[in-house]
Order: C-alpha cells, then sequence, then structure tokens
C-alpha cells in the first residue's frame, strides 16, 4: 500500500512531520466527503463527469509548472531534481485527454471551467516562478489525497454500474499501482537537501492545495447550489479541443514515456 512507504520515507527525513500531517489531513477530509457521498442519492453520473471536468481543466497545462520548476535557479544545483521535475513535466502532460476520453467513452462533453479551477491556476500561476516549492507541495498532497484512509471510500465510489474499464482510465491511472508519482515526488524531495525556506514553502504549498483541491472536490461531488455556493459557478478557460480528445488513445501516453 502506497501509504504505508510514504510514511516511512517522511519519518526518515527531517524537518517534514508537518508534510506527513498534512497529507494524512488532507486524506481524512476527503475520506468524509466521499463518505457523505458514497451514503447520498446524488446523480453519480452527473458528480463523475463534473469530476473528470475539473480535473481536465486542472491538468490541461500542468507540465508548464514543473518545467517553471525544473527551470527554477532555486535547482541550478540540485540537477537530478530539476531532471526529476523534466520528466515529471512529460509524465503528465497529456494527462487531461484522458479525463476527456473518459468522458467522450460515456458520450459525455467536458464542461465548463470551474471557477475554483481558475482560482488554482490563477494563484499558482503566479507565485510558482519565485517560490517553486509552493506548487511541489501542492503536487504532493494531490499525488497522495486519494490513499491511506481515503482509499476504500474512493474504491466504493467507483463501484457504480454505469464505471468500466473504457471510461476510468484516468482514475486507475491516479491510483498509483503502475505510475506511484505520490511516492516519486516525496522520494525527490526528501533527496534534494532544501532549505529551511523551501522546506516551509512546500509544508505551506500542501495546505493551500489541499483547501483548493478540497473545494473542487466539493464542487464535483455537491451539484446543487443549496449545498454548494459556487456549484454553477465557470470561468474563462481554453475552448476544450474535442478533435484531440476522438484523436487520443492511451497509446499516445506510451509514445511520450518512449520518446
Amino acid at each position: 500500500m502506497i501509504l504505508q512507504s510514504t510514511v516511512i520515507v517522511w519519518e526518515n527525513a527531517s524537518g517534514f512531520t508537518r508534510m506527513q500531517d498534512t497529507i494524512k489531513e488532507a486524506q481524512q477530509r476527503f475520506a468524509d466527503m466521499l463518505i457523505a457521498f458514497n451514503a447520498s442519492d446524488v446523480d453519480k453520473r452527473q458528480t463523475y463527469q463534473r469530476y473528470l471536468s475539473f480535473q481536465y481543466h486542472l491538468t490541461r497545462g500542468v507540465q508548464q509548472y514543473f518545467m517553471r520548476i525544473a527551470a527554477s535557479d532555486k535547482l541550478a544545483r540540485k540537477r537530478k531534481l530539476r531532471k526529476f521535475f523534466y520528466d515529471f513535466a512529460n509524465e503528465e502532460e497529456l494527462h487531461y485527454l484522458v479525463a476527456g476520453s473518459d468522458l467522450a467513452a460515456l458520450k459525455m462533453k467536458v464542461l465548463p471551467q470551474p471557477f475554483e479551477v481558475a482560482l488554482w491556476h490563477s494563484y499558482f500561476d503566479r507565485v510558482t516562478d519565485e517560490r517553486p516549492f509552493l506548487r511541489v507541495g501542492a503536487a504532493i498532497v494531490l499525488e497522495n489525497i486519494s490513499d491511506g484512509v481515503a482509499r476504500p471510500h474512493v474504491k466504493q465510489a467507483l463501484s457504480s454500474d454505469f464505471l468500466d474499464r473504457g471510461n476510468t482510465k484516468f482514475l486507475v491511472l491516479h491510483q498509483h499501482e503502475t505510475l506511484p508519482h505520490g511516492d516519486q515526488l516525496i522520494e525527490a524531495i526528501t533527496q534534494a537537501d532544501l532549505s529551511d525556506a523551501d522546506i516551509d514553502d512546500l509544508c505551506l504549498g500542501a495546505q493551500q492545495g489541499m483547501v483548493m483541491y478540497l473545494r473542487m472536490a466539493q464542487w464535483a461531488l455537491s451539484p446543487d447550489p443549496a449545498d454548494n455556493l459556487g456549484a454553477n459557478v465557470y470561468a474563462p478557460a481554453r475552448a476544450v479541443d474535442e478533435a484531440e480528445i476522438d484523436r487520443f488513445t492511451m497509446r499516445d501516453l506510451a509514445a511520450v514515456e518512449d520518446s
């Protein structure tokens, strides 16, 4: 189980106990949210469309963040970490099309960008160049939030009758059995000999990422405006390229890895 190796890595690295605590808090809060969702009679197809839609907008262009992190002068003497983020950017770049492809398999469209996702991009676009470890901390939380105590509730949420291998590729990819990005990020960071200021940013970014991601999750899981103030609030974004989604196959990810 991924959480077990995660805890071992953090406990063997001084100064990262705050990070471990934030990951555990995020997993618990996500678990609580999913417990309520799984017990509700909300339209599961609708919430799945909302979930994949926000993931599409959240992950589209994600490689730009990690390329900017790799280019930071804070990594000038951390070439191994720089290479890690360069490779990470390449691995993550096309994941938004996986989300779009899952929706297409259900004959659903990508919804407009939620305002909550726009807030994420507005903030991290502004701070990433000067303080890259804020964005790294957020990434660590996102890559680990579905593990630990949240994991069984994630699996329960995936038990709806309409879900199958053809429309859950994004979720399977991010369960990390074959692509353990959560562990990889933690290992890379704990081996990088970060300064105290960078560790502080890492922990702060993790807290910020937890808050913003859980708000996005609430947007997806609570579509009723009576329960969710931002349920129907959207923001401008690049137009969804339906033809690009239609052309995409999972072989495209393998082509990236092999190049």
